[in-house]
């Protein structure tokens, strides 16, 4: 009956709840509550974000309710007429059989987690259709988490949509959704914190306190497209939680230590007629000024035939021979990243082969869908389908790796299908494909990495880069939050989504440095960016500025020597920078992140941040500013400017700093002098 429904335990091991076909498993593992809902004959998706420690993940997901990796625990349990209860280390779990509602108590007794009164799921879709799921939730608590969301760190009072897109230029204080589907969030509320991750690739949305209705005490909310509901309740406070769910999802891949170095980037050079002249004129550059880059991001200008861009094309009127180009820059220490885009237009010359095998996204009759994509129509690749995915492996060895472009780019990897009538083939069991969009991102990435990694010599770390993603991406590839904008205000948004990917366990990520889209930035903005971004893992300058320069070091010839000066300094963090890495791979901690996540009361919202474990940054992200403000959080023998032994800094201090000045950051005391 619609609004009741009453559940029975009907097992103990595994512990299952039924009610007429609706299906409840428990999961208790340690410091961690699995919770699956699924109809009778219903089939749960694979899973390519769960993957514990160092389980691995198979080509074709892992079973959704596998418990490989975890560490089971068995709780105490006490079966009334209308509950029951569950007890671990962690919580009091009290299941309200009517209509199935939980609520969590701290063991000390404090409610932490309360589904909403009534009802809290969608059993009979008596709310519509899909996937729900209703907590209550108290008007001043925090959220952190879901990727890389806009605005403040705290998204209290904010709803989103979970979905990815290609937002070029987007508003960094507003704009949703972007390029990555996270639904994992941490709740921190009055009698603790708790963490929830929603297991599904499926579009949905995320209310933390925009709706209310008068039935109902106030809630937050989250909604998916698909039917059945897996999530993962973690306990713990913040760093605890955080540390779990980035274990829960699998170790971030160890980077190569050049591609924490400088990097270059500029659609201009591969757009540009002669685009190897461009590109070798950008070592000339850095060889003239003393900049020392690590790798070059190529754009997809490389792979023009005309205005249209051909996935797996070299334009050789641009670029004669790729494998010479690939040779200049590695004599010269520098690595390369081509940009690959997963949608072949419809007049590629690969197009009607890949349509007559069928490794496109389709309709039901086989005809490949077409959408939108790059100053023309095109047609995703399917990677659920074996062969496609094979075929881009192989795409990637013949045309890139074995010409000497062995790390790379993907990109425009968003998938915007929301058609439900086109179909992925999903290992042979169709599905529609809008309901796995992110999935596909994801197994590009793993389908380039193949074919580095079988390429790839005793020792090296093939590297690649992607621009949506899934939790767990961190496994294969580092990201950055997409096309920004050039402006003051992006600027500090920026930021904010940078500890909010931090907070959602994404660790090697940065941005465009000076922005991507938009006007050329001011020589203020472009060097307070630098500063900034100095202070993030992936430190890159890209543009696409409209008056046709670039965001290379040498935009403004007046402050070369001030940019050198900033390299500089980058260049002798990078070996602490590394460590910071290795720790957070060993640890599964962030590599940047806010102040609070040690320091418990600092304002989450606070400019400052960890640059790793000992480093406090303290950034400029206002125009005309000449000092920095900084609350120094409590450190026993206090902290040193910029590392420098002269004078330990304690409690509230103003630092001067212009745009020509060297950054403004504190050092533990005792540690890292030789980085001033």
């Amino acid at each position: 009956m619609k609004f009741q429904h009453d559940f029975k335990m009907i097992s103990d091991s595994p512990i299952l709840f039924k009610e007429a076909d609706n299906n409840i498993q428990l999961d208790f593992f340690k410091h961690i509550l699995r919770v699956a809902m699924f109809k009778d004959g219903s089939r749960l998706m694979p899973t390519f974000s769960v993957c514990p420690g160092d389980t691995k993940m198979p080509q074709n997901g892992r079973t959704k309710l596998s418990d490989e990796g975890f560490e089971r625990e068995v709780p105490s349990t006490e079966v009334n007429p209308d509950s029951v209860t569950f007890t671990t280390p962690d919580a009091k779990i009290s299941i309200e059989l009517h209509n199935f509602r939980m609520k969590v108590e701290t063991p000390d007794g404090r409610l932490l987690y309360k589904d909403r009164d009534y009802i809290a799921y969608n059993w009979d879709h008596e709310l519509g259709r899909g996937s729900m799921h209703f907590i209550s939730r108290e008007a001043d608590e925090q959220i952190f988490g879901l990727g890389d969301k806009t605005g403040d760190v705290n998204k209290n009072h904010r709803r989103f949509t979970i979905a990815t897109t290609d937002s070029m230029g987007f508003d960094a204080r507003y704009s949703d959704p972007l390029y990555k589907q996270i639904p994992f969030y941490i709740c921190r509320n009055s009698a603790g914190s708790y963490g929830i991750y929603y297991d599904t690739y499926s579009n949905g949305e995320m209310d933390f306190g925009v709706e209310h209705n008068n039935y109902y005490i106030p809630f937050k909310s989250a909604r998916f497209e698909e039917d059945t509901l897996v999530f993962y309740i973690i306990f713990g406070d913040v760093p605890e939680i955080l540390q779990r769910f980035e274990w829960m999802c699998g170790r971030n891949m160890l980077p190569p230590e050049w591609s924490l170095k400088y990097c270059g980037s500029t659609m201009n050079y591969t757009d540009a007629p002669d685009a190897d002249n461009q590109l070798r004129g950008f070592i000339k550059l850095c060889n003239k000024y003393g900049f020392k880059p690590g790798g070059f991001y190529l754009s997809s200008g490389y792979t023009q035939i005309g205005e249209k861009r051909y996935v797996f094309n070299w334009n050789k009127d641009k670029i004669p021979s790729p494998e010479a180009l690939a040779a200049f820059f590695k004599e010269n220490g520098v690595e390369f990243l081509p940009n690959v885009k997963p949608a072949f237009l419809t007049d590629h010359f690969l197009y009607n082969q890949i349509a007559e095998k069928g490794w496109f996204l389709h309709y039901k009759d086989g005809t490949p869908a077409q959408f939108p994509f790059w100053s023309g129509y095109g047609s995703y690749l399917d990677f659920t389908n074996p062969e496609a995915y094979a075929f881009w492996t192989e795409c990637v060895k013949n045309q890139l790796v074995d010409k000497g472009y062995k790390n790379i780019w993907n990109d425009n990897n968003e998938y915007d299908v929301c058609d439900e009538e086109v179909f992925a083939d999903n290992w042979g069991n169709p599905i529609p494909a809008k309901l796995i969009r992110p999935l596909f991102s994801y197994l590009m990435t793993q389908a380039s990495r193949d074919a580095q990694l079988a390429a790839s010599k005793d020792g090296e770390l093939p590297f690649s880069v992607t621009r949506s993603g899934i939790a767990g991406l961190q496994r294969i590839s580092m990201t950055w939050t997409g096309d920004n904008n050039t402006s003051w205000d992006d600027f500090r948004y920026n930021h904010k989504m940078a500890m909010t990917m931090s907070l959602s366990g994404i660790y090697n990520f940065g941005q465009d440095i000076g922005g991507f889209a938009g006007p050329r930035p001011s020589e203020e903005l472009f060097l307070r960016w630098i500063q900034y971004g100095i202070f993030t893992p992936r430190f890159v300058l890209h543009s696409w500025n409209p008056d046709g320069s670039s965001n290379m070091p040498w935009l403004y010839e007046s402050k070369i020597q001030t940019v050198k000066k900033l390299f500089d300094l980058r260049e002798k963090l990078v070996p602490y920078l590394y460590e910071q890495m290795k720790k957070s791979r060993r640890d599964y901690t962030p590599v940047i992140y806010p102040v609070f996540l040690k320091y418990p009361d600092y304002d989450v919202e606070s400019d400052v941040f960890f640059f790793g474990d000992d480093i406090l940054a303290c950034p400029v992200f206002d125009r005309g500013a000449t000092s920095v403000k900084v609350k120094l959080p409590e450190n026993k023998g206090g902290w040193y400017l910029r590392g420098e032994s002269s004078q330990s800094y304690s409690g509230e201090v103003e630092i001067p700093c212009s745009p020509d000045d060297l950054p403004v950051y504190f050092v533990r005391s005792g540690l890292l002098t030789e980085y001033q």
